[in-house]
């Protein structure tokens, strides 16, 4: 059974229109949010986790890119969820450490049903990137990680250079969620028999 989930939103900030396929024969990815910094990171998180992801987002860019950057990962989070379904039979955890030049990061994801973001080492980022505030990819994070309902640990362990640092991390991610989103059989792996 396929994998997949479309969501969307609609506000007065932003409007998205998100297609997400966890299981695709050919993974197609086609990222447009107007903010090219993250188009690049969230298609190398698509490409390392195998998925396909069709996004298109029109946003109020003429404030900055906090609103789409956010309402963009609060959709995929949710698209995440949504071709999840009730989680049963995927391996939950997964872990990706990805080195990118000088520059290292690791991510560590547990899709348990309960939102977390652990966000360390952010002070070897510059404090801009591509002519924004470098706090606006934690909350890049945090709303992927609350809407999802999965924990995400993502430690910068070392690095120079913003872009490597952030690429580092987008393809750990990948990683991270491709293997926690593998089927590893049919029972919901909690010993609780739930996850939330």
């Amino acid at each position: 059974m396929e994998r997949s989930a479309r969501t969307g939103r609609r506000t007065a900030e932003t409007e998205i229109e998100l297609l997400l396929n966890l299981d695709p024969e050919q993974p197609v990815i086609e990222v447009s949010t107007g903010f090219g910094m993250l188009d690049h990171m969230l298609t190398l998180t698509a490409f390392w986790g195998g998925f396909s992801l069709s996004l298109r987002c029109r946003g109020d860019l003429d404030v900055d890119a906090h609103h789409t950057a956010e309402d963009t990962a609060l959709c995929l989070g949710q698209a995440l969820a949504q071709a999840l379904g009730d989680r049963k039979g995927i391996a939950r955890v997964g872990y990706g450490r990805v080195p990118m030049d000088e520059a290292l990061a690791e991510v560590t994801v547990d899709i348990s049903g309960r939102p977390w973001l652990e966000w360390r080492g952010d002070e070897l980022l510059p404090p801009v990137l591509a002519g924004e505030e470098r706090d606006v990819w934690r909350e890049v994070y945090k709303a992927l990680a609350s809407a999802a309902r999965m924990n995400v640990h993502v430690q910068f362990l070392y690095g120079k250079n913003g872009h490597h640092l952030l690429e580092s991390a987008a393809k750990g991610l990948g990683l991270a969620l491709a293997a926690a989103v593998r089927q590893n059989g049919k029972t919901v792996r909690s010993t609780k028999g739930s996850l939330d």
